[in-house]
């Protein structure tokens, strides 16, 4: 028992809860996690106070050599095959993060292809959003989510902001096309697409499926206000879960929502 007027031992911090979002390039899935910042109320929080905080994949790419950021200047290296990432990295960076520790993250400079001297530091948070278009790829690191969100948006709407965002990086039109008809759509189809079935929630049209969201950020609000049997597993490798369904469309009853909340956040089986 302490003794009168000593101060109370400080309770361990929870571990975090981390959220895979995964989907195809310029699917939306940065664009979903600032929504779900936002309607937290975190987006405006000192990042030393925020219980919530948004990670993305594309920190994680290679150093590249030499040849290849030739390559990569002319649009001929690709970014999106699974080898492009720095696997060992991103991996102890999210084991430090789930122990609740301070990690630093490296900068890329997607101008110039390379990674920065600069690191950004990461504080503890209660909940980590982690994006990229292959964080389900890995077993080892699709096993670390308590969560796991696939982004589905249309291959077209997914083109023209690819398009958009890269020319805004000072890329060549004709360069874009060419590397997403070479690499990007390839891979897509044979690295990302398949790692939907991981998922355990999909939410179609990306950042315009307010129900999804809605829903993702009730979630996220219950383990913060410390309601965690809602998202503990019942098994760590995915055995005793039920299986996963889409969210429903916005136009749909109030009815299938509620049974969507409960199909979709609540624990669900996946293959292997």
């Amino acid at each position: 028992m302490a003794s009168a007027g000593s101060a109370e031992p400080e309770r361990p911090r929870p571990k975090p809860f981390l959220i895979g979002v995964s989907g195809g390039t310029a699917s939306g899935k940065s664009t979903v996690c600032e929504k779900i910042m936002e309607l937290l109320g975190q987006k405006e929080v000192d990042h030393r106070q925020r219980k919530v905080l948004i990670l993305s994949q594309d920190s994680f790419y290679q150093v590249l050599t030499a040849e290849q950021q030739a390559k990569a200047l002319r649009g001929q290296y690709n970014f999106d095959h699974p080898d492009a990432f720095d696997n060992d990295l991103m991996h102890t960076t999210l084991k430090n993060i789930i122990e609740g520790k301070t990690v630093e993250v490296p900068t890329y400079d997607f101008v110039t292809h390379s990674r920065l001297a600069e690191t950004t530091v990461v504080y503890p948070a209660d909940v980590v959003l982690f994006e990229g278009i292959l964080v389900f790829y890995n077993q080892d690191i699709r096993d670390m989510f308590h969560l796991r969100l696939f982004v589905d948006t249309d291959s077209d709407v997914r083109l023209s902001h690819r398009v958009l965002r890269d020319m805004k990086r000072g890329r060549d039109l004709e360069q874009i096309l060419t590397q997403y008809t070479t690499f990007v759509k390839p891979a897509f189809e044979e690295f990302c697409l398949p790692t939907k079935k991981y998922a355990d929630v999909i939410i179609p049209r990306g950042v315009d499926n307010m129900v999804a969201i809605n829903l993702i950020v009730q979630h996220i609000q219950d383990i913060l206000n410390g309601d965690i049997c809602k998202w503990q597993r019942g098994a760590v490798n995915g055995q005793g879960r039920s299986s996963k369904r889409p969210f429903p469309e916005a136009a749909e009853g109030s009815s299938a929502l509620a049974a969507g909340k409960r199909s979709h956040l609540e624990s669900s089986s996946r293959p292997h």
